[in-house]
């Protein structure tokens, strides 16, 4: 199973600006960030920590920041050609789910079966 989404926007922070519930991730240099459609509402994991690996554009980068209700962010500053639009990969093909749940501190299986009603059925 892939868990797919989107970039719904994009941003470029500037050194000491900061994201997320509480301001969790605050830019250390100039960062173009994703804010990517998915959340834990919609099944991905609400503890996910900073770095978690996802891929945009087939790339892997890595989340910024906690995880929101509908959203979350994705690092987008060594990927020039990602915006508005690029598809991305949570867990699935070119990434495992495994390694998702490393990072966030739990197990595949738990992710599998948290993915929410909301959420298309995909490959």
């Amino acid at each position: 199973m892939t868990l797919h989404s989107r970039i719904i926007a994009v941003q470029t922070l500037k050194s000491g600006d900061a994201l997320g519930y509480g301001r969790t991730w605050i830019a250390d240099q100039p960062s173009r960030i994703g804010v990517v459609a998915c959340g834990y509402a919609d099944g991905y994991p609400r503890h996910a920590q900073t770095g978690t690996p996802i891929l945009v554009n087939g790339q892997l980068t890595r989340t910024l920041g906690r995880v929101s209700m509908d959203m979350m962010f994705a690092d987008l500053t060594g990927l020039p050609d990602a915006g508005v639009g690029s598809p991305v990969v949570l867990w699935g093909k070119g990434l495992p789910v495994e390694s998702v749940a490393v990072a966030a501190g739990t197990i595949s299986y738990e992710l599998l079966c948290a993915r929410a009603q909301r959420v298309p059925d995909r490959e």
